[in-house]
């Protein structure tokens, strides 16, 4: 399946280290639901990444944006990484399989053992994604990568938030 802007997002639950069942179809965000695919406890880069995040998570709610990270980790793993990695702010998922990352286009790893973080990686996990719907549950942006560097930066995203809200910007790549 091929994601495109201005289609409705394929459809995506799964539960949170909170407790909480997160489902897509019942985010009712003012502007836009920001779902962040981290590769797992095992990715050093993914801890910096949201914890960027974890300390905007204010910029991006005043901004109509709600916002979850997730994973195909196990629960262990996700409460693990929202605990050492300082996660106070932020719902994380986890759980999401592999058919359903590839199904939002996600790229697939096959582990290849013990990261400088000392953690084992799975045995296939997803690679990093980000993704911005709207509230009528079609895509307005997508960023997916096949490694876990070069990824968007969070005050770059709040700008263009601003900007896309202000000009009532289209998605694109739609064509």
């Amino acid at each position: 399946m091929s994601i495109k802007p201005r289609q409705p997002a394929p459809t995506l639950e799964f539960d949170t280290v909170d407790g909480v069942r997160w489902r897509l179809a019942d985010q009712k965000p003012q502007h836009f639901s920001m779902i962040v695919f981290y590769r797992g406890l095992h990715c050093p880069v993914c801890r910096k990444y949201t914890s960027e995040l974890n300390g905007m998570i204010g910029d991006f709610d005043k901004r109509g944006v709600t916002t979850v990270i997730v994973s195909s980790d196990s629960k262990e793993r996700a409460v693990e990484a929202k605990g050492k990695w300082g996660l106070a702010n932020l719902k994380v998922g986890y759980g999401v399989s592999i058919e359903k990352a590839r199904e939002w286009g996600l790229y697939i790893s096959s582990g290849r053992g013990t990261t400088s973080a000392g953690v084992e990686e799975p045995p296939l996990f997803a690679e990093p994604g980000l993704f911005l719907v709207k509230p009528d549950g079609t895509l307005y942006w997508a960023s997916i990568s096949t490694m876990p560097f070069a990824r968007p930066h969070f005050g770059e995203i709040a700008g263009a938030i601003d900007f896309t809200i202000a000009k009532n910007y289209p998605a694109r790549g739609e064509a």
